[in-house]
Formats: structure tokens, C-alpha cells, sequence
């Protein structure tokens, strides 16, 4: 007598297609304000005021008059604001990735009373809502000094740290201990160890750290709006909001073209590293 086949991959092939088609709803729903964006910046300011959800039609298709308008707007060139927030989040980034994961070893590999408590304070930092300090933040940058583009991701570097040491101890716990002792034997100081082999393994978590914080430092609007003066210095997102003329009527067209050029470099890095940070979450969250 014939034994029955079991239907375990039946219930799992239905299981999966249903999953998928949920997903893949949510992941248009996701990507909705996305495609809106896309949609009106290539349209007429009156015909995003009328219709904001309707097609570019002949009559409302500018081209690409919106975004050379919103290079052009104001007493405030797009450029400027460009240049100043590729120094903050690069600089930012960089002070991140280096600094932290400096701790992050010494955190893991010293594991002494003032490194757990110094670890959990760090922890501690990503649950504190940033307008529990915005107003205290603001003072002492102004009086110490950190309030142009220059300073400023000395702030940053404060505020990531939480997620980028809780990221980085997780995966140098699971680094073998024989490799540093190894390179300790052919006569590596601390420094030359961290550099040339703990640096290079840390590689999937780099990755994953940097693309990260690069999203957040980015988009930033807050705390730039908070330092910085914004007559002089201006990022995207500080850039955007002054895209107003006279009795501030908001030209939407400019706006959504400026928008969809802020957007559209961070999507593309995500969109090629996304992998890599799937690789190094799930490294540093899980092991250890």
C-alpha cells in the first residue's frame, strides 16, 4: 500500500504566496509617497494644487523647469546647501565608523566593570527621545563652539554612537580571540592589531553601520535647524523648507523636484548595499 505524500510543501507554497502578496502591497503602499514625489516634479505648480495624484498630461508637463527652478530659487543656492550636507553626513559617517568601532573592541575584548557600564549607558543613549535634550544640546554646542558644518558631527558622532557600538561589540564578540593574540606573538601593538586585523573583519558591519547613519545624517532636518545658523549655512532638508516666495505661497513643483534629487542618491546606495546591511545586522545582533 502506497504511503501518502505529505503536504507540508503545499501548506508552505500557500503560506509563502500569500506572505509575498502581503509584502508586496505593503511595499507599494510603502513606495506611494515616493512615486507621488516623482509624479509632481515634473509637473505645473497649479496642476499639483488642483490634482496632486494625476498624471503629467501635455498641458501640465514642465519638464524639467522645476528642478532648474529650484536650483535657481532664492538668495540661496542649491549647490551650497549640497556641498554642506555632503560634509556633515561624510564627516559625520566617517567619526562613526572609526571611533566606534575603536570602543566597540575595546568594549568587548577588556570586559572590565567601566566598559559594561560605559556599554550599557551607550545602549541606554538610543531609547532617550531627542527633544528630551534638543534645548540643553543647543546651549552647550553654542557655547562650545560645534555650531557650523565643521563641528557639527562631533554632535553626530554622540547620537549615533548607540546603535553603531551596540552593532560593533555584537560582531567582535564573535571574532576568535587566536587571530589578535597572534598578531600580538608577531610583535602588533594595540593600534597596528585594531588596523590591520580587526579592522578588515569588521568589513560586513561597516557596511551595515555606515549606510545606516548615512540615511539618518542625511535627512536630518532637526538638529541642523537647531546649530546651525541657517542665514548661513543650510542643508537639503533646511534648503527645502525655505522654498517659499512672496506672503509664503510654497512653490510645490520646485519643492518636489528638490525632494526627489535628495532622495534619489540615497536610494541608489541602499538599493546596492541593502545586502550588505542585512548581512551585518543579523552578524552583529546575533552573535555574541
Amino acid at each position: 500500500m502506497a504511503k501518502k505524500t505529505p503536504r507540508i510543501g503545499k501548506k508552505y507554497t500557500v503560506g509563502s504566496t500569500i506572505l509575498t502578496a502581503f509584502f508586496t502591497v505593503l511595499c507599494l503602499v510603502w513606495l506611494i509617497p515616493i512615486i507621488e514625489v516623482f509624479i509632481n516634479a515634473f509637473k505645473h505648480n497649479n496642476a499639483i494644487n488642483l490634482d496632486a495624484f494625476a498624471l503629467p498630461t501635455k498641458e501640465t508637463f514642465v519638464g524639467f523647469a522645476n528642478f532648474v527652478k529650484g536650483f535657481t530659487f532664492g538668495n540661496y543656492p542649491f549647490v551650497k546647501s549640497l556641498l554642506y550636507s555632503l560634509i556633515i553626513t561624510v564627516s559625520s559617517v566617517a567619526l562613526i565608523l572609526l571611533f566606534c568601532s575603536m570602543t566597540a573592541w575595546y568594549i568587548a575584548r577588556v570586559g572590565s566593570v567601566f566598559s559594561k557600564i560605559f556599554y550599557y549607558l551607550c545602549l541606554f543613549s538610543m531609547i532617550v527621545p531627542f527633544q528630551m535634550v534638543m534645548f540643553a544640546l543647543s546651549y552647550t554646542v553654542d557655547r562650545l563652539g560645534l555650531n557650523t558644518p565643521y563641528t557639527i558631527p562631533v554632535v553626530y558622532l554622540g547620537f549615533g554612537a548607540g546603535l553603531a557600538i551596540f552593532m560593533f561589540v555584537g560582531f567582535v564578540k564573535g571574532i576568535p580571540l587566536d587571530i589578535e593574540e597572534a598578531a600580538s606573538i608577531d610583535g602588533c601593538g594595540p593600534v597596528r592589531t585594531y588596523f590591520k586585523v580587526v579592522l578588515p573583519m569588521l568589513k560586513p558591519t561597516l557596511i551595515s553601520v555606515g549606510i545606516l547613519e548615512l540615511m539618518w545624517v542625511w535627512n536630518d532636518y532637526l538638529l541642523p535647524y537647531l546649530v546651525l545658523d541657517i542665514n548661513e549655512y543650510r542643508t537639503i532638508p533646511i534648503h527645502v523648507q525655505y522654498l517659499k516666495g512672496s506672503y509664503g505661497t510654497v512653490d510645490l513643483g520646485a519643492t518636489m523636484a528638490i525632494i526627489l534629487m535628495s532622495i534619489l542618491p540615497i536610494i541608489i546606495v541602499y538599493m546596492f548595499c541593502q545586502k550588505h546591511i542585512i548581512k551585518g545586522v543579523a552578524a552583529g545582533a546575533v552573535k555574541g
